[in-house]
This record gives structure tokens, sequence and C-alpha cells, in this order.
């Protein structure tokens, strides 16, 4: 016999951050009937609505299912009492990333508004240790030449350093998101699977194709496409400029190839940003709740996109302001990359191990 161990406090922190009453679920199942990403067996999301309304804390960090749902907002659209499940589902993503974080305070930094000046000041002060140990803190002379302020060797040695500390934390928790994952799916079902399948996870993520079956939200796709795409374009000029540096081809004129490519990736993100806040803000009654959590994200890409842009036309009209914009950006840049994890951002980590995992059960 099973022992049901509610936690209230947790039933609570959902309702607060998703804005569902949950005690106004009446288990019609409308929700799973509608959603077109709901597998046959066991679907999704009315079976998380019983356990979010009993407080089952266990069943739901480290569901699979919770990272199938990409959030359309078709079954909140025809819930009958508006407990609106897509937030609540979205809310118990947000505790996950709060479950697994390590280190855990970083976790609550990105939770908070309240905490986010100190979060900001996290990256702030590493980097001014490193231009300070540099000796370079300091506006240089002449015309705007930013690896005088933050040599090019200080810049991608430490980048690579935090990027590598914190991400290989992430893959450790990831390690133990996919254990929960084994251990909460039935095991007559895990016997039945036929291995990781990567090559179809890859397929699914670059087409997007599962936001195709989303009734009420046709532009989310094309705008998750533009940030995806151009935040992935971003990556790459980001690596080809490091090599560039090491191979002193460095920096690169307007006409260069990798250049426009950057500042064409811009536009996608900016594209896509633009359509994501105009749903959320003037189209709330599909999109759903727009909480702490999305503004931070959108904010933060966007920031990140928008100062790289202003540090570009900085050096090319050598502004005077050049080195204090430049030192925003590496501020946006270090921020994102710190926090990704923990952030909803971090979605890009749990949501593939989730597609992994249940493809490799045969969860469809």
């Amino acid at each position: 016999m099973d022992i049901v161990n509610p936690d209230i406090e947790f039933k609570r922190e959902l309702s607060r951050m998703s804005g569902s009453n949950l005690n106004q679920c009446m288990q019609c199942g409308n929700c799973s009937a509608v959603c077109s990403l709901a597998p046959g067996d066991r679907p999704f999301p009315r079976k998380e609505m019983v356990w979010a309304g009993w407080g089952l804390k266990e069943k739901l960090i480290g569901n699979v299912d919770v990272w199938l749902c990409h959030q359309c907002g078709d079954c909140s659209t025809y819930c009958p009492r508006n407990v609106n499940p897509a937030d609540l589902i979205s809310a118990i993503r947000q505790k996950s990333y709060q479950e697994y974080a390590r280190p855990r305070f970083l976790g609550k930094l990105v939770s908070r508004p309240s905490l986010l000046p100190v979060a900001l000041l996290i990256p702030v002060a590493v980097i001014i240790t490193i231009l300070s140990l540099a000796g370079t803190f300091a506006i240089p002379d002449g015309p705007v030449d930013y690896s005088a302020f933050f040599p090019h060797a200080w810049l991608n040695s430490t980048f690579s350093a935090i990027t590598l500390l914190f991400y290989g934390l992430a893959a450790w928790r990831l390690g133990h998101f996919w254990r929960d994952m084994r251990r909460l799916y039935p095991r007559e079902e895990r016997m039945k699977g036929q291995g990781i399948k990567i090559f179809q996870v890859l397929g699914e993520i670059l087409s997007h194709s599962n936001f195709s079956g989303c009734g009420n939200q046709r532009t989310r796709k094309f705008a998750h496409m533009m940030v995806f795409f151009g935040f992935g374009l971003l990556i790459l000029v980001t690596l080809y400029a490091i090599w560039a540096a090491l191979t002193r081809n460095y920096p690169l004129d307007f006409w260069n190839p990798f250049k426009l490519a950057g500042n064409l990736a811009s536009l996608m993100i900016f594209t896509g940003l633009g359509i994501m806040v105009f749903n959320r803000l003037f189209n709330r009654r599909v999109f759903g709740k727009s909480g702490y959590a999305d503004w931070l994200l959108l904010g933060a890409i966007g920031l990140l996109t928008l100062s790289g842009s202003l540090v570009e036309l900085a050096r090319f009209g050598n502004w005077a302001i050049a080195y204090h914009l430049y030192f925003f950006h590496l501020v946006a840049v270090w921020f994102v990359v710190m926090y990704l994890p923990f952030t909803k951002l971090g979605h890009v980590f749990y949501r593939t191990t989730a597609l992994l995992f249940a493809r490799s059960v045969g969860r469809k």
C-alpha cells in the first residue's frame, strides 16, 4: 500500500507561482484530452493536477512528463474551472531548477526578485577582480580597443573556466535528474525501451516539431525558433571570435561574414523576443501568467543582445562610453552563462535530457 505524504507548503508555492487555485480542479480530464503531446497511456497533465492538488512533491520533481509539455496553453484554454494547468506545469519546472541546482543558493538568488541585485553583484565582482588582477581596470587612451581593457587571454581563460565549472555542476545534477526519472517511471515500461535515440531527439529540437500541435499559440513556434537559432548562431560567432583572437585576427571588420552572421543573429533574437513580449502583455488569456522567471529570461537575453549590438556600434563609432557599455555587456553575458542552469533557460538542459529519456523508453 502506498503512503501519501502531502507537502502543503509545496502545494502553496505552486499555487503562488502559477496563479492556479488547485482546489478548484474537478478532474474532468479536459486538459489531457485536448493535449496533442500527451501519450495515450498515463496522459498528462491530469495526473500532475491530482498530484499537485495533494502536494505530492516526490511524484512531480523528476517526473518526465512535466518536461514533455511545451506549455502551448491548449489545456488552460479548455479548462472549465480556469485552473490553468499549463501555468502549473511551468511552475513545477521552476521548482525543479531550484531542487536540482548546485550550489543551491545561486538558484535562490535568481528565483526571488528581491535578491536580483545580489545576483547581479556576483558577476560584477568577478569581472572587477579579474580586471584588477590583469592590471587593466582603467579606461585606455586612444581609439576604442576592448582587448586593452580586458586582455583576450584573461577573458577567454577565465570565461572558459567559469563556464566549465558551472556546466560541470549542471551535468552532475542532470545525472540525478535522470535517476529520478528512472525511479518514477514504471519498471515494466522501462524494460520495453530501445535505447537512447540522440538523432531522433535532435531532430525534434531542431525542427520544433512538438510546437506544431499547439492550437492556440501559432506564433509561439516562430518566435521560439528565432530566439533558439539566433542564440545558437551567436554562440558559433563567439567561438569563432575566440579562435580569431588566439590567431591574432581580431577584431573583425564590419563586413566580415562572421560579423554579419552575428548581426543577423541579433536581429533574429530581437524579432523572437518582440513577439514573446507582445503575446505575454496583450494575449494573457491564451499565453497564461507571466511570472518573474519568464521576465528574467526575456530581460536577460534581451539585454545581452542589445548591449552586444551597442558595443559593436561603440567600437566602430569610437564612442566615449564604449568601455562602460562593454563592461555592462560582460556582466550581461556572464549573468546568462553563470545562471543558465538555475533559470528558465535551463530547460535547454533539462528538456533535452527528459526527451532523451522519454524516447529511450518509448514514451511518445
